[in-house]
């Protein structure tokens, strides 16, 4: 049955006039819930007024149908571990009912939750569970969709043998059932498997025969998706401009329907392939709508995000509820029974301890692996062995550090150019330029240290034992000055006209943590101070380093003396321009 909003319109008359008593008043509640498309919001309410009325009802079967209908609605909302909560009640409602049907579903609903958080151990479990319960009904179309969910989760990890199965047996269903949008789905998605597997032409001859039916059926979101499969298969053929054609296309149509995620990999995938054309000036102007859509479906995963770093303990929790609940009623009703049962029940308990013993098992597991993902994060955030520190003692003691070399940079008339874009925009750009920064300093094992605006500071000599952390850092900061230039010069055709200027240092310093929530890793000194003066003394395109640093880096690169400066609060600084490594250095 699909949604209607006017079926929502036509019942709010009768629910406003508050007549309906009993299972009457439960199955309107139930049907305004599941039609109002247009407020979710109200949706909700009259799902949540349903579920609070079957339990004053003691309605087992509502009971259900309201927390599915809760969880469908949280989903939708991006609530999703609320809506994980909500399936798990749905599916112990159903087993109160007796409903087999619905508790298949409600598996086959926590299993498309836990695919779309990306916890794909927990989705192929739950997944199983459905296909089995829904084994034992009729409800052949909720069989045919729990095989095709999960055969799409087979896809996604790569099983494409496996994803291959599951799609064959539900095609048949749907094709029994005459379910056309299924079978639309099941063609489309053997398709995608056929293109991963390099078989080319059984790929295409199923993903136009799916987008044949969607067309029919005016269902275009999956249609956009498998138009970019089809982008693939013509480029491995080596026949770009069709590749090319079939992602516009795509875009196209995904712009039409207002399909946000769609638009993004659209957008980023005809930034690559005019990458390969050698179109760089267009595959910046897609790759910068591509940033503009992926940044709108963040929240999505962010979501994710933080349902990923959840150690499922609490879900496991609610699992285990339901078992006992099971366990209870199995329990009640054999307490009459002899002592044959008695034995059974021996058995039971014996299955119990080694679901139990597993439980723990896993939940170790889990906690490791979340262990492990909060690790990783601290080390994004703080050095390794502040990190450390920090994890040991709970807090990180400032150290000072003899010889370390600062780096500053900022881009000349940034703010003017700023004042003129969006503030997605300028997010895009000094993200554009900032990750290539950030792996240039990788790359040379340096420390970067924060941004400010469009103000760069990293360092070298933080936390190693090297004691070339100063040629490090003029080499780094050569590779960023030629990115800067190379990209104003490939962009000539664009509104990036960015000129970059550089200030080195090197003396003494002390670093630490600072704050007690969001805490951030700085550093500190005379040192900072002047590699500051240096950036805002020298010129567009040009590296300017103190005498500190031109000590140090002298026999390697050459130099030429600006004389010395005049520096506001610091009298006069002996300058130099870095030129460029020399030709021969000494060994």
């Amino acid at each position: 049955m699909a949604q209607d909003q006017s079926v929502a319109d036509s019942l709010k008359k009768i629910y406003h006039e508050g007549k309906l008593k009993g299972e009457a008043k439960l199955e309107l509640l139930r049907n305004l819930s599941f039609n109002e498309v247009n407020d979710l919001e109200l949706s909700l309410k009259y799902a949540t007024e349903l579920i609070a009325l079957s339990k004053l009802e003691s309605n087992q079967l509502y009971l259900y149908r309201g927390f599915r209908q809760k969880g469908d609605i949280d989903r939708l909302l991006g609530n999703l571990d609320i809506a994980l909560n909500s399936y798990f009640k749905a599916e112990v409602a159903a087993i109160k009912a007796v409903y087999i049907s619905g508790e298949g579903i409600a598996n086959m609903c926590i299993a498309d939750t836990y695919s779309e958080i990306g916890n794909s151990n927990n989705a192929q479990i739950y997944y199983d569970k459905a296909i089995k319960l829904l084994r034992q009904t009729d409800d052949t179309v909720r069989l045919a969709t729990a095989l095709l969910n999960a055969g799409d989760e087979a896809f996604n990890i790569a099983k494409y043998d496996l994803a291959l199965q599951y799609f064959e047996e539900s095609g048949n269903l749907f094709k029994k059932s005459n379910y056309l949008i299924g079978s639309a789905y099941n063609k489309g998605n053997i398709g995608m498997v056929y293109a991963e597997q390099g078989n080319n032409s059984l790929a295409e001859e199923n993903i136009n025969e799916a987008i044949k039916i969607l067309e029919e059926l005016e269902d275009y979101s999956p249609i956009a998706e498998y138009l970019t499969y089809i982008s693939d298969i013509y480029l491995k053929k080596g026949d770009l401009p069709t590749a090319l054609d079939y992602t516009k296309r795509s875009l196209n149509l995904a712009k039409k329907y207002g399909l946000k995620k769609q638009i993004s990999e659209s957008n980023l995938q005809l930034s690559e392939l005019y990458e390969q054309a050698g179109n760089l000036v267009a595959s910046y102007k897609y790759y910068k709508e591509h940033i503009v859509y992926r940044d709108s479906v963040r929240n999505l995963e962010t979501v994710q995000q933080m349902a990923d770093q959840r150690t499922n303990f609490e879900v496991s929790q609610k699992q285990t509820e339901v078992d006992l609940a099971e366990q209870r009623e199995k329990n009640q009703r054999n307490m009459t029974i002899g002592t044959a049962i008695a034995l059974v029940l021996i058995g039971i308990m014996a299955i119990g301890l080694y679901r139990r013993n597993n439980f723990i098992r896993k939940t170790k597991q889990i906690i490791e692996e979340e262990k492990e993902r909060s690790d990783k994060l601290l080390l994004n955030i703080l050095p390794e062995e502040t990190a450390l520190e920090l994890k040991e003692k709970g807090k990180v003691k400032a150290k000072k550090y003899d010889a370390v070399t600062v780096l500053f940079s900022d881009f000349k008339g940034f703010t003017s150019y700023s004042e003129k874009l969006s503030p997605e925009a300028l997010v895009e750009t000094v993200d554009f330029y900032f990750s290539k920064f950030d792996a240039i300093i990788e790359k040379h094992s340096l420390e970067k240290i924060k941004t400010i605006g469009d103000a760069y500071m990293c360092a070298g000599g933080l936390h190693d034992n090297e004691k070339d952390h100063a040629d490090r850092m003029i080499s780094a900061a050569l590779e960023i000055a030629a990115f800067v230039e190379e990209t104003k010069n490939d962009m000539a055709a664009s509104d990036l006209t960015f000129d970059i200027r550089i200030g080195i240092n090197t003396g003494p310093v002390v670093a630490g943590v600072v704050g007690t929530h969001k805490f951030a890793y700085d550093i500190w000194g005379d040192a900072v101070n002047v590699a500051s003066r240096m950036e805002s003394n020298s010129e567009a395109g040009k590296i300017n380093i103190s005498e500190n640093t031109y000590e140090l880096i002298k026999d390697s690169y050459d130099c030429a003396f600006r004389g010395e400066i005049e520096v506001k609060n610091r009298g006069s600084l002996k300058m130099y321009y870095v030129e460029g490594m020399k030709s021969s250095v000494p060994a």
